[in-house]
């Protein structure tokens, strides 16, 4: 898409500045592949800009990082300027980042240096960990466009109360990463920065609206990012790059002094949560911001200390012969082969350690999706025209590249008939407290049937009907979506990835849907390779612990049973 205007020149001159914020001997000297399908993870520690240290650094678990910052083995400096410079490789390679404020974080890193050095003590949990932040996360002095035309030039006054946390923590906030225009797609491009592609094949996107942090963490250029999830804008890029990333019910995690879309609609609120490439990243973050009691910055913070117990899954048999819930299908689209490989891969996985897995009935999913796209719709257009309307940008109405090619519509974007009345909007919201509650007395009714004397632990489910597509082929959020509204916590864990052998096209199966067949007619495992599948487990309302230590059991699990 070519973006023409009289406001290109704001775009161009902040592309000259984003530009002139790169060192120039952080450039990568060899020509950037010309083939888009093959993988591009791994340039970073053959270009030749990264010292050997700088490589293990980077290729680092949070938990090795913390270990080493804390005793001074490495320094915050070192670990901040290898993430910075992997940062940069990934960034020429996918277009992945928005702000690099690297004096600052280098100057921040040497204040935790000296800290450390002259008190023997650490900031905080999160010492000298450098950090990524989707550009919606404002950073005092730092610019925030969120991918509006209309936002350049506009510096966040204060830190978002999350920034204050992870400072407090001894985090070290390094970059902010792309997003697209109005966050409400599953793919990334907006008229600022434009497009973020997917590391394992260009190809493909790399899911949204949080696509710059799964990207740069698949390029492993952040040890940890934060990203935002109101429809599965955490889930999809995790899943669609390969990494972790979980999904908190609302107010677990603070938000205030960020910014966003559809502000003021608190039905189905957008949360913030972590994108890493190791679980014992997703537990070190919510731990360090809950420890930091988020609720005395936030007054939307939810008032809950972390909860070891819960960890300990106290709950759930303290682990033991777990029963999971694993949805085949939603009731509206069957998933491709390769997700649904992941499927089998995951349950017989978790038999063979003596768990029990059991058919989820998807009960409801396409009428809670119904009700939330009826909620979004409310006041979505109109929200999009106010951001837009400054600079008179055009909103994006594809994520196609090429104009002439085809794009299946997205169910959950808004149509112009689309804006419910008040009251019509109250009803929409008391449709959604009664699927809440309808789903809340089936989950418990499990118990009648587990063998445990509990309720089902666990659900798995694909987090979208396909792995990574081409770009402009992100139309489903309903996989994901359907957490938001009963607000069920979920945690992404890779599985697999594409294998044209293993996942070729099967024979028709008897369709459920019209969408159903277009998503078979969609598939070829040529145009998907290399693609990661990943899949989701969601448990019950601020059982984010329990989600946590579950999903750790799992990916345990797959790893043992892809090792036999």
């Amino acid at each position: 898409m070519i973006y023409k205007h009289a406001s290109t020149d704001l775009v161009a001159d902040k592309k000259r500045r984003q530009e002139a914020t790169i060192p120039k001997d952080w450039l990568i000297s060899q020509s950037v592949p010309v083939d888009n399908v093959s993988p591009v993870t791994t340039i970073a520690e053959t270009c030749g800009l990264l010292t050997d240290k700088e490589v293990l650094i980077t290729n680092s678990e949070i938990s090795l990082l913390l270990k080493k910052l804390a005793s001074a083995e490495w320094s915050s400096v070192e670990v901040t300027i290898a993430f910075y410079k992997r940062a940069i490789i990934a960034h020429q390679l996918v277009n992945c980042l928005t702000e690099i404020f690297v004096d600052r974080a280098v100057a921040r890193a040497r204040e935790l240096d000296e800290h450390l050095r002259s008190t023997g003590r650490v900031v905080g949990p999160l010492h000298g960990l450098p950090v990524s932040l989707k550009d919606q996360i404002c950073v005092k002095g730092v610019e925030t466009t969120m991918g509006y035309v209309s936002w350049i030039g506009r510096y966040a006054q204060k830190n978002a109360s999350l920034v204050d946390i992870l400072y407090e923590c001894g985090a070290n906030p390094f970059v902010q990463t792309n997003v697209p225009q109005t966050l409400m797609w599953a793919e990334t491009y907006n008229n600022v920065f434009g497009r973020t592609v997917n590391p394992h094949n260009r190809s493909l996107t790399s899911g949204g609206s949080s696509g710059g942090e799964g990207a740069l963490m698949a390029m492993r250029g952040s040890p940890l990012g934060v990203g935002s999830d109101i429809g599965g804008s955490i889930r999809v890029p995790a899943a669609f790059c390969g990494s972790y990333g979980l999904r908190p019910s609302y107010g677990r995690i603070p938000y205030a002094g960020a910014v966003n879309s559809l502000e003021g609609q608190d039905s189905v609120p957008s949360v913030f949560g972590p994108i890493c490439n190791s679980l014992d990243g997703v537990k070190i973050f919510m731990k360090a911001v809950i420890d930091s009691k988020p609720w005395l910055k936030d007054p939307l913070a939810v008032r809950k200390a972390w909860d070891e117990e819960a960890y300990q899954l106290a709950e759930h048999g303290y682990g033991k012969s777990l029963v999971f819930g694993i949805v085949w299908n939603n009731g509206a689209k069957v998933p491709h082969p390769p997700v649904t490989r992941a499927l089998e891969m995951t349950k017989a996985a978790l038999v063979a350690a003596g768990h029990k897995v059991v058919d989820w009935d998807p009960v409801g999913h396409v009428e809670i999706c119904e009700a939330l796209v009826g909620i979004w719709n409310a006041g979505f257009l109109k929200d999009f025209e106010v951001l837009s309307k400054e600079s008179g940008e055009p909103l994006v109405d594809t994520m196609v590249p090429d104009p002439t090619g085809v794009e299946v519509k997205p169910d959950y974007r808004p149509t112009a008939e689309s804006a419910a009345s008040a009251y019509e909007l109250w009803q929409l919201h008391k449709a959604k407290l009664k699927i809440r509650q309808e789903h809340l007395a089936m989950w418990e009714e499990t118990a009648k049937t587990t063998g445990t004397g509990r309720p089902v632990d666990a659900i798995i489910s694909p987090v979208a009907p396909y792995a990574a597509p081409p770009h402009g082929k992100s139309s489903d959020a309903a996989y994901t979506a359907v957490f938001n509204v009963l607000d069920y916590p979920s945690c992404v864990f890779p599985v697999t990835r594409v294998d044209p052998v293993k996942d070729a096209k099967k024979p028709p199966h008897k369709f459920i849907s019209t969408a159903d067949k277009e998503n078979y007619d969609f598939y070829d495992p040529q145009v998907f390779l290399n693609a990661p599948v990943g899949l989701q487990l969601s448990s019950r309302t601020l059982e984010e612990e329990a989600v946590i230590a579950m999903t750790e059991i799992v990916d345990a699990a797959l790893k043992a049973y892809k090792g036999t």
